[in-house]
């Protein structure tokens, strides 16, 4: 892979991170997401043997159009960018760290996943028994470890069974997202001395 194309595919599995993060942070405020970001995110969980890094979000950059705005909105520093998205990006990221290893979890991960994905055959990747699955699978796993993600929104939002399940998927969804950064050569580093270069990557992946 050339290093022109590997930083595209870093800079896109990056913003499945940041996708994953603004969407839990529109959920637990507004108890609604964007449907069409938030099946990117849920159906590139269920996309383990992907051709390329596109494949795992459908293909097209359109699916990660929010992630990239978003992740464009951090590395711009725009007022906008809410602390709280960025918060759990970062959260991401350090959870994935730890998850890589831990390779006990990572085997368990890896044979639930084939049952969600036979039973989103049966249904659809939204479907709410698909979505509860996933959700199961990030507490039985993810949600062990000592640190964990604190979600703020609205606590009426949040009581709601079928959005704190949602939020644990997207949470799921981000972490997948970071493995595959990470597989890319994505580190946290870069996040901080390399931001024009993901600029130019996300321009470039753009036009894939």
């Amino acid at each position: 892979m050339s290093s022109n194309r590997q930083d595209q595919e870093q800079a896109l599995a990056l913003a499945g991170v940041f996708q994953a993060a603004a969407l839990v942070h529109q959920l637990a405020n507004k108890g609604m997401v964007a449907q069409d970001s938030f099946e990117t995110s849920i159906t590139s969980i269920l996309e383990t043997d992907p051709e390329n890094t596109l494949a795992v979000y459908g293909g097209s950059p359109q699916g990660l159009a929010l992630g990239v705005k978003t992740l464009r909105g951090f590395i711009n520093k725009d007022a906008d960018t809410s602390t709280h998205v960025l918060r759990y990006a970062m959260s991401i990221l350090y959870l994935e760290k730890r998850l890589r290893k831990d390779d006990q979890m990572l085997q368990a991960i890896g044979q639930r996943l084939e049952q969600v994905k036979m039973q989103s055959h049966h249904f659809s990747n939204t479907h709410e028994n698909v979505i509860a699955n996933i959700a199961s699978l990030y507490q039985d796993t993810i949600s062990t470890f000592s640190f964990r993600i604190q979600v703020q929104g609205e606590p009426n939002i949040l009581r709601q069974t079928n959005n704190a399940e949602k939020v644990r998927a997207l949470l799921f969804a981000g972490i997948r997202s970071a493995i595959l950064w990470h597989q890319l050569g994505g580190r946290r580093w870069r996040l901080l001395l390399g931001r024009k270069k993901i600029l130019q990557a996300l321009d470039d992946a753009a036009r894939l």
